[in-house]
């Protein structure tokens, strides 16, 4: 009991006079001593990586789960150690509506048929989403928690106990000090001063050590980054495959609605400007869309014969690939990108259709995989 009371007043001791010497110094009246400039720098990168650490996983935690109630959920049952209850995504839910809305209007009807079509595509959408959200933070949210909560704690721990070393380095060169310069007024002061110095180097071999150990673990910021660039690179890959999903489960969709973007290409201008366009002379798609009747010619040109077809006198025009196209039959003509050829439209022609030449070469191409040069 005797010697639990007497720890208790030493450990009180001790954080006194470090709250002074902590006081004086904030006002200007102790001496300080202050770390390297190197050291000063791995304290600087170290709250840096920490501080955007944390704004980047708040951040893609809204990108994942808009809902704040969601995300306040999520996070007490992984505190509590619990598994995550499934939860619909906004699409499942957007299908399951329109899945029973057809089912109510009238699944046979056109109406209806669009309904059970679009809610198809809203499903897969939403399990796309799921997927994207679980790898999402699997590979890049828990690498990120993991840093903070674990090695950011541990970091924080030795820079506190760094700073008590200091202070009670600091708390000895103080005394040390006075001792001196009361040992100049009287002999009696000699014990003192060496005990100060005892003190003195006892307080600078184990502010040393810390020093060390707090800066081993700075430098470990370097193996953190580069852990955290691998779980950026994974998460860019999901996210690319997450709306690559989504870009193939639209197209499907619009093909079975059987209705395209439409793009009348000619030797008149659009009625409208284009939605993006690199110079005022270029049009440009900016982005792959199957045409509306890929694969079969539209009813105007059944009878369509391309070794018959010659280019108008006026009319043609120069594009440029954008994709890579392969020719669905032999009425067409496989892309390239990157290449120019030869392009211009026939009288009752598929606006979204038009005749390309490369060569001695000819066939249908899709608009929508061109730029055409003026």
């Amino acid at each position: 009991m005797d010697f639990n009371m007497k720890k208790l007043a030493s450990d009180a001791g001790i954080f006194f006079t470090r709250a002074v010497q902590f006081t004086e110094e904030k006002f200007g009246q102790a001496e300080k001593t202050e770390l390297d400039a190197s050291f000063e720098n791995l304290l600087a990168r170290a709250d840096s990586t920490k501080n955007w650490t944390e704004k980047i996983l708040r951040q893609t935690e809204v990108l994942l789960q808009p809902n704040p109630s969601a995300r306040v959920e999520e996070f007490l049952y992984e505190k509590l150690d619990r598994k995550v209850p499934s939860r619909v995504t906004n699409g499942e839910l957007l299908a399951q509506y329109m899945a029973e809305a057809a089912s109510e209007l009238g699944p046979t009807t056109p109406y209806g048929k669009t309904l059970i079509k679009v809610s198809e595509a809203e499903k897969r959408l939403g399990a796309a989403e799921r997927d994207f959200i679980h790898t999402a933070s699997i590979n890049f949210l828990t690498p990120l928690r993991n840093f903070l909560e674990g090695d950011w704690k541990t970091i924080s721990k030795e820079r506190r106990l760094l700073q008590n070393r200091r202070l009670d380095l600091d708390v000895c060169k103080a005394r040390l000090k006075k001792a001196k310069a009361a040992e100049a007024k009287a002999a009696l002061w000699n014990d003192e001063v060496d005990k100060s110095e005892q003190e003195l180097r006892v307080a600078q071999t184990e502010f040393d050590r810390q020093a060390e150990v707090t800066r081993l673990l700075l430098e470990g910021i370097s193996s953190t980054h580069v852990n955290h660039l691998r779980c950026l690179h994974e998460f860019v890959e999901s996210q690319t495959t997450y709306y690559a999903q989504c870009y193939r489960h639209m197209l499907d969709l619009q093909k079975q609605l059987g209705r395209f973007p439409g793009t009348f290409v000619g030797t008149t201008e659009p009625a409208s400007p284009p939605l993006s366009s690199t110079s005022p002379t270029t049009t440009a798609a900016t982005m792959p869309m199957e045409p509306s009747v890929a694969g079969q010619a539209p009813p105007g040109e059944a009878a369509l014969c391309l070794e018959e077809v010659a280019p108008p006198a006026s009319g043609t025009r120069k594009a440029r690939v954008l994709y890579d196209y392969e020719a669905a039959d032999s009425s067409e003509l496989a892309l390239l990108a990157d290449e120019l050829i030869t392009v211009y439209s026939l009288p009752g022609m598929d606006p979204d259709w038009l005749i390309g030449e490369r060569g001695n070469k000819k066939g249908k191409v899709p608009v929508t995989y061109l730029e055409l040069l003026s």
